[in-house]
């Protein structure tokens, strides 16, 4: 069966996750394999947090895209639609920032949330690049709470995927930044080249996990529950157990 082809206004689509690995499909499956599998079947979907929303207010400026965006996500604005909420003007205040600065923007210079496939591991693969400067490195915006908190968020491993991803396609062995602004009252704004050693260990990872993941996307394996995760409390039948459980 021909894969859908992918396209802006149908990569985050039901129909494009079935066909394709993505790196968020990828984390999620390890999250919660029960989340994921609900997630792809339409049974659930995860809440957008302000966190989310106020980075993919900054994405879609990078883009080119901020009108739309505003007209698609009217909770930016207050009650009576006269002015942004705080925490999106803390976010224009932002886009001040990485105006100004002309280092910065060299980063962001490239070809704008370009979309790439490749097989990986038997299976398809879909990346969608925040900036793409041909023959030269990948780079994606991050807008996080602090600096220190990237290494909680796996962004090593994203990178490992976009660069086999772009190699893949003939385009070379890419390094790959991150383009960090923090939420901070006083956005702190650093270039942060993830070292190649990094992104062969999550390669490798992600190469020795995917037989199982995708077992259980194809319905070959029951996903396993985490017990943790929103979808499961949900989900959770309810029964009796043990004190003890949470004495430590």
């Amino acid at each position: 069966m021909a894969l859908l082809e992918l396209s802006d206004e149908n990569y985050y689509t039901p129909e494009a996750n079935k066909d394709y690995w993505s790196v968020s499909q990828y984390k999620s499956f390890c999250r919660c394999e029960a989340s994921a599998m609900a997630q792809l079947r339409g049974e659930y979907k995860q809440p957008i947090t302000k966190a989310l929303l106020v980075g993919s207010y900054v994405d879609s400026y990078i883009e080119g895209t901020l009108d739309r965006f505003k007209q698609e996500h009217p909770e930016v604005f207050t009650i009576h639609a006269k002015r942004l909420r705080a925490e999106f003007r803390q976010a224009d205040e932002i886009i001040r920032r990485i105006e100004s600065n002309s280092y910065f923007n060299k980063f962001l210079s490239g070809e704008k949330q370009k979309i790439l496939t490749a097989e990986m591991f038997g299976v398809p693969w879909k990346i969608k690049m925040d900036s793409f400067i041909k023959g030269k490195c990948i780079v994606d915006l991050k807008v996080v709470r602090k600096t220190d908190s990237l290494p909680y968020w796996g962004y090593d491993l994203q990178g490992a995927v976009y660069q086999a991803v772009a190699e893949a396609n003939g385009y070379g062995h890419l390094p790959f930044y991150l383009a960090v602004v923090t939420k901070e009252k006083v956005s702190d704004m650093n270039i942060i080249q993830i070292e190649q050693s990094f992104l062969d260990m999550r390669l490798k990872e992600i190469e020795e996990n995917m037989p199982h993941l995708i077992a259980v996307k194809n319905g070959e394996v029951e996903p396993e529950r985490c017990e943790c995760c929103d979808y499961c409390k949900l989900t959770r039948k309810t029964k009796v157990w043990g004190y003890s459980r949470l004495v430590k």
